[in-house]
């Protein structure tokens, strides 16, 4: 497969905007090439300069913490960033359509319908899975792009390996895997198999396990070909300087970043044993990631409403396709979990 065929003709002739730190690298004395403010920085920090437009020392980390290279590797504002430019880039407006397995994350419709992007749409099974008929239909789509996340919100399950590698050989345009909760499950990363498919995009985030959301940093990684396209179509400064000091830092606080991990897997296993003994609960769907997607019997609106009096927001997803009579329920500090289980034992129907 051409990845080259896949991109819009517009932006394969397109060319990107220059900034003045990609015409530049290297150490200066005297920076006046970008009209900045050289006298320094309204408050305490200073942040005058602009940013590394290709966030070399970030990417140069992550490199080493995920085992690809730094060629492979795209950072955005937040993933909402990438799934926005991927789609920019292969669908044509008016045109293409993109194809989406819900319920799933929403922001891959609202990217589609902000690019005038038709979208397709093929269930999962009643139990959040793929099937061979769902393959079957993925692989039968004209779509240039289609959307597998996993673990999967709202969800919270890994979809099957063997599915997603039926895609990745048989479909004709790209395939997403949204890895944002990826850090919460044993399983091994897509990364690890980007050499195998080219037409593979794998997302992932800081705004979760590295407990980062503040930032607005997000992932890509993919083929150097289709980095190289999303770097031609991003904004020249997309990641701030703060950002990329802070993520910096994080990366180099491995131990944190771990003892949070640990602490939000005790805290989903602890409210996964603990929920399925109240009345109101009727089920509680395994989790691969930091949230559980629970069914709630008789009303879970009503149960959400007594929630929100309590304080407490969790998010309803009775509306989403069979997601029927659920709530997502994130996992939150100790103090949190047990004020959360103890409102809902308190429900009166």
């Amino acid at each position: 497969m051409s990845i080259d065929n896949l991109v819009r003709p517009n932006i394969r002739g397109m060319k990107p905007y220059s900034s003045a730190r990609d015409e530049f690298q290297g150490e200066a004395q005297v920076m006046l090439d970008a009209n900045e403010n050289s006298l320094g920085s309204a408050g305490p920090a200073r942040f005058n300069r602009y940013p590394d437009p290709q966030q070399r020392a970030v990417k140069a980390e992550l490199a080493k913490l995920k085992g690809v290279a730094p060629e492979q590797i795209f950072l955005g504002n937040g993933s909402d960033e990438a799934i926005d430019l991927l789609v920019r880039l292969l669908c044509v407006p008016g045109q293409d359509s993109l194809l989406v397995l819900p319920p799933t994350y929403g922001m891959y419709e609202v990217a589609a319908n902000l690019n005038d992007v038709a979208v397709e749409r093929i269930p999962l099974t009643s139990d959040f899975q793929l099937s061979p008929e769902i393959v079957a239909g993925v692989l039968a789509s004209k779509a240039k792009i289609v959307w597998l996340c996993s673990p999967n919100n709202p969800s919270g399950n890994l979809l099957h390996t063997e599915y997603i590698e039926q895609i990745l050989r048989g479909f004709q345009g790209l395939v997403v895997v949204d890895e944002a909760y990826a850090d919460f499950t044993p399983a091994p990363s897509w990364t690890t198999r980007l050499a195998e498919f080219p037409n593979l995009v794998v997302l992932q985030t800081f705004s979760k396990a590295w407990g980062l959301a503040g930032l607005r940093l997000g992932m890509a990684f993919a083929a150097p070909e289709i980095v190289g396209y999303l770097n031609k179509i991003k904004p020249p400064y997309n990641v701030s300087e703060a950002t990329q000091q802070h993520a910096l830092a994080a990366l180099r606080d491995a131990p944190r970043f771990e003892l949070l991990r640990q602490q939000l897997l005790t805290g989903r296993d602890w409210l996964a044993e603990r929920l399925p003994a109240l009345p109101i609960v009727a089920e509680v769907f395994p989790s691969d990631a930091n949230f559980l997607l629970v069914r709630f019997k008789p009303d879970a609106t009503a149960v959400y409403n007594h929630l929100v009096g309590r304080g407490i927001i969790v998010r309803n997803r009775t509306t989403q396709p069979g997601c029927a009579g659920t709530l997502r329920l994130t996992v939150g500090t100790a103090a949190e979990n047990e004020l959360l289980l103890r409102a809902l034992a308190e429900f009166n129907a």
